[in-house]
């Protein structure tokens, strides 16, 4: 397995397991993963997972320091972090969850941030960006949106969890959704069962 350097982005869409469940991933496979995370997709982890977010590197590093991988934080208004530019080397970067206002942004290439700018640059430069918006119902902007970043070569992973593996806990279901990312990124893992056939 090759050692690997990501950037994660975390937004303010309901869905921050998802994130989490990735970064764990990497970080357990000892890949290096670079974070950014927005300001509501700080508050998301406040109300979906109870963190005190006044330390805000120190809440990853606490729960996630022990894993074999690197972890780079990044403040999301560190416009000159090394990410920020196209001369730095990755394999891809995630956006998980990646709320409709930040995917209108990169579909428009509006960088006001960190986050965005990281993903603006990945387009650019045809390297591998994957989002995973979580929305719904849709409306015809974000599809449109969608259909946009698609066009530029970005892979678009709804939350969209199956059920031919029969999950039996919320867990496995945001493991399978992390899994297809994963795959996207030629990462192998073992989040969810694949699909071998009819019974």
């Amino acid at each position: 397995m090759s050692h690997k350097r990501l950037i994660l982005g975390m937004t303010g869409a309901s869905g921050a397991p998802y994130g989490l469940c990735i970064l764990e991933e990497c970080l357990r496979q000892g890949h290096t993963v670079h974070l950014v995370v927005s300001e509501a997709g700080w508050r998301v982890l406040m109300e979906e997972h109870g963190w005190e977010v006044q330390e805000r590197e120190r809440c990853f590093t606490k729960l996630y320091g022990h894993l074999p991988g690197t972890l780079v934080y990044h403040p999301l208004k560190d416009i000159g972090a090394t990410i920020a530019s196209g001369s730095f080397q990755t394999d891809g970067m995630i956006v998980a969850p990646c709320s409709m206002a930040s995917l209108a942004k990169l579909a428009h290439g509006l960088s006001s941030n960190l986050l965005e700018r990281a993903a603006d640059v990945m387009i650019k430069e045809n390297k591998p960006l994957i989002i995973v918006p979580r929305e719904t119902p849709l409306s015809a902007i974000h599809l449109e949106n969608m259909l946009k970043l698609s066009r530029c070569g970005v892979s678009i992973v709804p939350a969209m969890p199956a059920f031919y593996h029969q999950p039996s806990s919320i867990e496995d279901m945001v493991r399978f959704v992390a899994g297809k990312v994963l795959d996207l990124l030629k990462i192998d893992h073992q989040l969810y069962q694949r699909w071998e056939g009819g019974r």
